[in-house]
């Protein structure tokens, strides 16, 4: 199925924006009901074109490690809007978003549609609370506050997920870092009054995996301050095919005293009939007894997945971006949300649900690797007092400083091991198993870095060439001998607390990689935002090498 991009009705309703705000959707107990006290249930689809992904033992899940952000491009969403419309979703999932672009056109003409939107507030890259060696720093909290302040204005954001199959069945350290994600974000949101709700979207797995770390989110922890979910996602693909209507039985049943909103974030299999979908899940899950513990799903995906063969998609580009082939996948998802309408199950009532949250207390002896002691909230102004203060300062090659990073760390805590200090790395290492945090831990992994060197640099007495690092490191004449010292003043004690605003993003250059002929330069960005410096304290560290000469 083929349509022209620019049909009259088309124009008419990606622009149709007007005043009347869609209706806010909040969870109350374990359901999601509108204003009106109605329950809501998602309806929806992944709306996000594939990145590059770059195969290798650090990607088991084949990531991508870039992105294009699909809903700064209005031209690609007027051209896509007539599609979703025809599947009558009430929702999109997008996976990324570059909060330094504008949003407005796809926003609001989907808002106009009908359209809500869940959106993933991680990056590729350097952007994201990863599997294996997770933190929660202030790179990442103000990275997720600047999306969030950038998409608060809109009145179609139904949730803001702090992650996407982190957790997997061979580990679970990064549990208490996406809580702690989750505690924060939640705070923010509260303090500037959104409605918004805070997700994860989890992978599947064996049943005892999924069902802790299930738990393991939505648990009163004590140090979380009330910040479990809102939104359970789980990414799903059991069904396939014609199969039967007692497929998702145990599910259900494992998952019938869930205490938050539970959907799933994910759901269309492939493997028995790659290609032609026929989607028939979709009655299952929108009727009971699906319906008394779930609230719907986005299927994936709109976009063809080229890594995966065009598998996962519904929907292929031309060459020139401006118009959009559909396949069969399309045309019977279609038919099956169509016959689906929006006749949703009403019960149980709003009224019927607990007015607050009766969380369940997190159990001792977890099946899963993750300590339920959660890390503090990254603080800004600390990690600024330390990096303005340290002695020897690394200074990312390349602004995805993750393909340096891990080496050098190796690098700088040998050298500090052979000088008989072992405590430096401690300082900037967290671990998700034993619950211990390590007092630097929070900051930039830039400052944390920079923290180590410092060390090894004083223990050599400012030794000519100690501060080199092959070039990735530089002496901050301004800097306090003191390392350790300096560490205990400017962060005395971490804790849990209310984050603020973020600091102010000052650009240094536009990108315009990739970016679609029908769509908005600079749509398209390698990994986080890296490309701009923040204006504070730590502001120095964050050059960029231009050749041989470093911009600030």
């Amino acid at each position: 199925m083929r349509l022209h991009l620019y049909s009259a009705l088309a124009l008419a309703t990606a622009l149709a924006w007007t005043a009347a705000a869609l209706p806010k959707v909040s969870r109350t107990g374990r359901y999601l009901y509108t204003e009106d006290g109605t329950r809501f249930f998602i309806k929806g689809i992944a709306y996000q074109t594939q990145g590059q992904i770059v195969p290798g033992p650090d990607n088991p899940l084949n990531q991508p490690s870039t992105f294009v952000d699909n809903l700064a491009d209005g031209n690609a969403c007027a051209r896509d809007l007539p599609y979703l419309q025809q599947l009558g979703v009430n929702a999109i999932r997008a996976y990324s978003a570059n909060s330094s672009l504008n949003h407005d056109d796809c926003m609001h003409a989907f808002s106009a549609a009908g359209i809500y939107v869940i959106l993933d507030l991680t990056l590729p890259l350097n952007g994201s609370i990863v599997t294996t060696q997770p933190s929660w720093s202030t790179n990442l909290l103000d990275q997720f506050l600047r999306t969030i302040d950038t998409f608060e204005q809109y009145d179609n954001v139904l949730a803001y997920n702090v992650g996407n199959e982190v957790m997997t069945s061979t580990t679970s350290e990064a549990a208490p870092f996406i809580m702690a994600a989750a505690r924060d974000v939640k705070a923010y949101l509260n303090s500037i009054q959104s409605s918004a709700l805070v997700g994860y979207a989890a992978i599947n797995g064996n049943d005892t995996f999924v069902d802790n770390n299930a738990q393991f989110l939505a648990c009163d922890h004590p140090d979380g301050d009330g910040g479990a979910i809102d939104l359970y996602g789980l990414n799903d693909y059991q069904w396939c095919g014609n199969a039967s209507s007692d497929t998702f039985d145990s599910l259900n049943q494992r998952f019938a005293n869930y205490p938050v909103a539970a959907y799933f974030s994910e759901f269309g299999g492939e493997n028995c009939n790659p290609g032609v979908r026929v989607w028939t899940e979709v009655p299952v899950m929108f009727s009971a007894p699906m319906t008394n513990v779930w609230s719907g799903g986005a299927a994936f995906g709109y976009f063809s997945a080229m890594s995966q063969g065009h598998q996962f998609g519904m929907a292929t580009l031309s060459s020139d971006n401006t118009s959009i082939t559909t396949d069969a996948d399309f045309t019977n998802l279609v038919s099956e949300y169509t016959a689906l309408g929006t006749n949703f199950p009403t019960t149980p009532p709003q009224s019927a649900q607990p007015k607050t949250d009766n969380l369940p207390s997190c159990p001792t002896g977890w099946g899963i690797t993750a300590s339920g002691a959660l890390p503090p909230t990254p603080d800004d102004a600390a990690c600024g007092c330390l990096a303005d203060g340290l002695l020897c300062q690394f200074v990312p090659p390349t602004p995805d400083y993750t393909v340096v990073m891990g080496d050098l760390f190796g690098v700088a805590c040998g050298l500090l091991a052979n000088l008989g200090d072992t405590q430096s790395c401690l300082d900037v290492s967290a671990d998700g198993v034993s619950g211990v945090y390590g007092r630097v831990a929070m900051c930039d992994p830039t400052i944390r870095l920079s923290y180590v060197m410092s060390q090894y640099y004083e223990l050599e007495h400012g030794a000519e060439g100690a501060c080199s690092f092959l070039g990735n490191a530089t002496v901050n004449y301004s800097g306090k001998a003191g390392t350790g010292g300096l560490a205990s003043k400017c962060i005395p004690s971490a804790s849990v607390f209310t984050p603020s605003a973020p600091p102010v993003l000052l650009p240094v250059s536009a990108t315009a990689s990739g970016s679609s002929t029908a769509g908005t330069k600079g749509a398209s960005i390698n990994g986080a935002e890296a490309k701009t410096i923040w204006v504070g304290a730590a502001a120095c560290i964050l050059g960029t090498f231009v050749g041989a000469v470093m911009v600030y």
